[in-house]
């Protein structure tokens, strides 16, 4: 893992989801969803709340951007560290 925030996210997304890994299995470069995680739009959304309420923004559901976002660990952190406001 490369920062703090980033194995912050990679909890974040273990412990929402309810996933039986640690934060080392997570690759920061795997995609979240399809081959990578396996994750999905439910998930997605819940993992949206989940940070809505950590770092105190929101994820718009009609963004464009979202499906960069949401590509991997790297690419949801450095949102996250953008966007952040707690």
């Amino acid at each position: 893992m490369n920062s703090e925030l980033q194995q912050q996210t990679a909890q974040l997304i273990i412990d929402t989801l309810n996933l039986d890994i640690e934060v080392i299995d997570i690759d920061p470069e795997d995609y979240l969803f399809g081959e990578g995680l396996g994750l999905d739009s439910i998930d997605a959304l819940e993992l949206s709340m989940a940070i809505t309420q950590t770092f105190g923004f929101q994820l718009r559901s009609d963004d464009s951007k979202n499906r960069e976002i949401f590509r991997s660990l790297n690419s949801l952190s450095k949102h996250i560290e953008e966007n952040k406001t707690k």
